[in-house]
């Protein structure tokens, strides 16, 4: 299907995002049963999550009409089962510990193991779908997606019956309309947010556009650069290796850096290291692939600090308006982290179909340019407004101290 049918999808959907993300943290949030309010949809949304994974890749025979229609179905029913399994999963986070240290350190573990596993399908995953599927490269995707979605419904169940909610639930939780006007009118949430959003965008956006960067700029013809990895292989593989160190490092630094201060810092890594890339020459393969290194890092230590600070707003909300939303503030802060994939993957089908570019063929210099733009330029001018934004936000150490004190003997007294 043409690039720009595919980035309209995935914009389009991601709308649907912006009234059941927040509908599923208010669902959520007001759920009671005798095993919490989030860890009942691991149970029961394990397996449609991994069933409806495997239907985005299944490929029914349809014509070009029929297969936009199936995708359109299949990736908002994924979208769907997901959000019914991570808003509750990001809202689990958030009650299992009254301490924000040590919600940070389970954050930090959440992310090193999503960033490895990034690095898994790097390396495996071609491979798989070569051995699944030999010359029908079609199946060879859907086994391996099912080999994947099995191990995910796996892993969800495991959550489910090896975590605890240690955080009381509050005896009412007020109107649905009220929560949203507290959420909307946070600071620190929408500073979060606006970083969380761009952030992403520019990390989706790269990676989106790779396959065309290498093969119509770079002219990379495939061939394995290490072991059986080619180049865009080692783009990915160094940016997930990039993400796990950025992790490890912000586990540590988190505990003496101010949160948004990293943040920012983040940022520029990231905005320096795809800068650098823009300018070094197409066939600096290993000078490439050492700068996305550091733009891994970058968005390593940005993703573990932003889910960390959800969990704080949370809190914050709850200190400040005596309301207890954390599926709430964590669904509409997975939705802005969604909103930057949606931004992300988008932007390279429009600006190449803007600047003339035709798959297959010889590019010309325009359509060299929008691809440049795809994936340096316009990612690393995103980056910009998420630093400035950290700026405003005021919950620092002093302040979660305070806050968690606070907290803890107003829970003693309802308790």
């Amino acid at each position: 299907m043409a690039p720009a049918a595919i980035g309209l999808m995935l914009l389009l959907t991601k709308l649907v995002d912006a009234v059941t993300d927040p509908m599923m943290g208010v669902i959520a949030d007001r759920t009671r049963s005798r095993w919490g309010r989030y860890r009942p949809y691991m149970l029961y949304g394990a397996i449609p999550f991994g069933f409806s994974g495997v239907l985005v890749f299944v490929d029914p025979g349809l014509g070009e009409t029929g297969m936009l229609v199936w995708a359109y179905a299949t990736y908002t029913l994924a979208m769907l089962a997901y959000t019914a399994v991570n808003v509750p999963y990001g809202g689990l986070l958030g009650v299992i510990s009254p301490s924000a240290r040590e919600r940070a350190s389970v954050t930090a573990y959440r992310m090193f193991f999503s960033a490895s596993s990034a690095i898994v399908i790097g390396v495996l995953g071609t491979a798989l779908v070569r051995w699944f599927g030999g010359d029908d490269e079609a199946a060879g995707i859907m086994w391996t997606m099912a080999c994947i979605a099995g191990l995910s419904v796996f892993c969800l169940l495991a959550v489910f019956a090896a975590t605890k909610e240690r955080i009381p639930e509050p005896a009412h939780n007020g109107s649905i309309g009220g929560d949203l006007k507290v959420l909307v009118t946070t600071g620190p949430w929408i500073a979060v947010a606006l970083a969380a959003i761009l952030g992403v965008t520019a990390i989706a956006s790269r990676q989106a556009s790779a396959l065309f960067f290498f093969e119509y700029v770079a002219g990379d013809d495939g061939s394995p650069m290490f072991l059986f990895l080619d180049r865009r292989a080692l783009f990915l593989t160094a940016l997930a290796f990039g993400q796990i160190a950025g992790v490890i490092l912000a586990s540590g630094l988190q505990r003496h850096i101010e949160k948004a201060h990293l943040i920012i810092f983040a940022g520029g890594l990231k905005a320096a290291g795809i800068i650098a890339f823009y300018f070094l020459p197409v066939d600096a393969a290993w000078a490439q692939t050492m700068v996305q290194l550091c733009v891994g890092i970058g968005f390593g230590i940005l993703m573990v600090v932003a889910y960390a600070m959800f969990t704080d707003i949370a809190e914050y909300v709850d200190w400040r308006a005596n309301k207890q939303m954390t599926a709430l503030v964590v669904s509409a802060s997975i939705f802005a982290v969604k909103a930057g994939i949606a931004f992300g993957l988008a932007i390279p089908g429009f600006v190449m179909g803007w600047t003339g570019f035709v798959a297959g063929q010889d590019q010309s210099d325009s359509a060299k340019f929008g691809i440049d733009l795809a994936f340096a330029l316009i990612p690393a001018a995103a980056l910009v407004p998420g630093m400035i934004a950290m700026l405003f936000y005021r919950i620092d150490r002093k302040a979660l101290t305070q806050i968690e004190s606070d907290l803890a003997e107003r829970r003693l007294q309802t308790g």
